[in-house]
C-alpha cells in the first residue's frame, strides 16, 4: 500500500501504529509501534484472532465499500490475513524488543533514528474521531523521528472514503510533501497516500532512542 522497493526499505524503517502487521516480521530493520503491545503477547494473540474474524464480518455486511483487484476474493484476502497475523505472532514471541507499546504524537525514538516512518490507516482514516491538531502532532512527531521520508495511506475516512477536510490545511503547513497514487487497491476511493520529505529538517525536543 506504500509503494515501496527494496531500496526504500535499505535502512531503518518505522511501522505505526502497526497493530497485528507482518510488516516488522518480515522486513529487516523495521521497527513496530503500537500502545496494543503493552497488553502483552497472550492478549494480543486474542485481539489478533478475534480482529480478523471482526474484519472479515465487516467486509461481507459491506462488500459495496471494497474492490478485489488485489486480494481476488474475500477468501483469498482472509488467507493472506491469517498468514500475516501468524507471522506476526511468531515474530512478536520471537523478537518482542521490535514491538514497542507507544502511541502517536509521542514516540520514544530520537530524532532522525529512522530512515522511513510509515503509518497505515490511523491518520486520516479516523479524522471524524482524531482532530486536526492532534493529526498535526502526530504528522510533526512522525517527520520528527524520520531521516527520509514520511508515507501515510490511506487519505480518506473509514467505511464512507469521503475525503478530509483539513488535509490541504495540514498539507500547508509541512514541508515539502505530495500525494501519490499507489497500486494498491481494497477500500474504494483509498488510492493516494502523502509523502513528506523529512530530510531536510533537524530534529529537536528529542527523547532517547529505545533501545
Amino acid at each position: 500500500m506504500f509503494d515501496l522497493s527494496p531500496a526504500h526499505l535499505a535502512g531503518a524503517t518505522l511501522d505505526c501504529c502497526a497493530g497485528g502487521a507482518s510488516f516488522a516480521a518480515e522486513t529487516a530493520g523495521a521497527l513496530a509501534m503500537d500502545p496494543a503491545y503493552a497488553m502483552g503477547i497472550a492478549e494480543m494473540d486474542r485481539l489478533v484472532r478475534a480482529g480478523l474474524h471482526d474484519g472479515d464480518q465487516m467486509i461481507l455486511d459491506n462488500q459495496d465499500r471494497f474492490e478485489w483487484s488485489w486480494y481476488g476474493s474475500i477468501e483469498q484476502r482472509g488467507a493472506i490475513r491469517m498468514a500475516a497475523a501468524e507471522a506476526f505472532l511468531t515474530d512478536l514471541r520471537a523478537r518482542p524488543r521490535r514491538y514497542v507499546a507507544a502511541a502517536l504524537p509521542d514516540l520514544p525514538l530520537a530524532a532522525k533514528s529512522v530512515d522511513l516512518a510509515l503509518c497505515s490507516h490511523l491518520l486520516f482514516t479516523w479524522a471524524n474521531r482524531l482532530d486536526e491538531h492532534w493529526h498535526r502532532r502526530a504528522i510533526e512527531e512522525l517527520v520528527r523521528v524520520a531521516r527520509r521520508e514520511v508515507r501515510i495511506f490511506p487519505l480518506v475516512l473509514q467505511g464512507t472514503a469521503e475525503p478530509v477536510e483539513f488535509l490541504d490545511r495540514l498539507r500547508s503547513a509541512l514541508p515539502a510533501s505530495e500525494i501519490r497514487e499507489v497500486p494498491y487497491r481494497f477500500q474504494r476511493g483509498a488510492r493516494h497516500m502523502l509523502v513528506v520529505d523529512a530530510s531536510g529538517l533537524t530534529g529537536s525536543g528529542s527523547p532517547p532512542a529505545h533501545g
